[in-house]
């Protein structure tokens, strides 16, 4: 079955003088690899792994180049330009992206960058984005509609998302807590401020860990490892820290977050736990002045 908007596996056909076609079957039909796509490398019979979207004609065509995103998933996106219709993104293809502008939250202005959700229309068959992404955010406690498209084909629950895990995270957009992002390319989390060390801006693509998945299906994050292994590694780099600065660290379980940050690139909360691992191993003492070796 062929998949507009994503990435397709096509046998070659045949070659002319604009390029390949590939083999879209009985429904499809041919497709064009325009020549600027061709290499020698490829031959009749092959199959080879193309791209497939619209051109400006509106026909099906295949590239060998990689969008920035494809239909299903988010992505910061930079307006190229706007007409009375709407506004056109730069997703690394030659034809830009549409967002019309009764899928905008506000009037998108040339250049500047706005988080999107690429989806396929229904309606008239085409790729649009759209930035009204909340409708497109799964809670982690139910069954979700598929992300390829909008039709009631309703999907089983995801395994759920477990204190600790790795997450692929999209920063979406700032708040007063901290910055809501977009876990997964699938739920909504929240990175709070005491938990962030360092710059981060809308489009920022980054690892962080689960903390906590709320009842309301939002999800908690960290930009540390969480759990018992992290805590024990780090006490060990603490007790390394120690035997190579004469026993001492001024930095107790009371100092600024951000000078444990800038001098172990930990959050208080892992410092705080690793310091109480190596107190109840009985290798350190704890003082107003900061930690020593016992």
């Amino acid at each position: 079955m062929i998949k507009l908007g994503d990435y397709n596996t096509l046998r070659i056909k045949k070659r002319t003088d604009f390029g390949l076609y590939l083999d879209g079957g009985e429904e499809v039909g041919n497709i064009l690899l325009p020549t600027r796509y061709c290499t020698p490398a490829m031959h009749i019979g092959d199959d080879i792994e193309v791209f497939l979207y619209l051109d400006q004609e509106e026909r099906l065509i295949a590239t060998t180049e990689h969008p920035y995103a494809k239909v299903g998933e988010f992505a910061c996106l930079e307006v190229a330009w706007t007409n009375e219709y709407g506004a056109f993104l730069n997703w690394g293809l030659m034809k830009d992206l549409f967002c019309p502008f009764r899928e905008q939250k506000q009037r998108m202005e040339r250049g500047k960058r706005y988080i999107v959700y690429i989806k396929l229309d229904e309606d008239s068959y085409r790729l649009m984005a759209t930035a009204k992404v909340e409708r497109y955010l799964s809670d982690p406690f139910v069954a979700t509609k598929s992300q390829q498209t909008e039709q009631e084909t309703w999907q089983a629950p995801q395994p759920l998302p477990k204190h600790g895990d790795a997450v692929d995270c999209l920063i979406w957009q700032k708040t007063d807590l901290g910055f809501k992002v977009i876990v997964d390319n699938r739920y909504q989390g929240q990175l709070y401020d005491n938990q962030i060390f360092e710059p981060l801006r809308t489009g920022n693509r980054l690892t962080a860990y689960i903390d906590h998945v709320r009842q309301d299906g939002k999800i908690d994050l960290t930009l540390q490892p969480t759990g018992r292994q992290h805590t024990l590694d780090f006490a060990e780099v603490l007790l390394r820290y120690l035997h190579e600065n004469d026993g001492r660290c001024d930095l107790g379980d009371k100092s600024p977050a951000e000078l444990i940050y800038d001098r172990f690139k930990v959050s208080k909360k892992a410092y705080k736990k690793a310091i109480g691992d190596l107190y109840r191993r009985r290798l350190i003492t704890i003082s107003d002045e900061g930690i020593a070796l016992v």
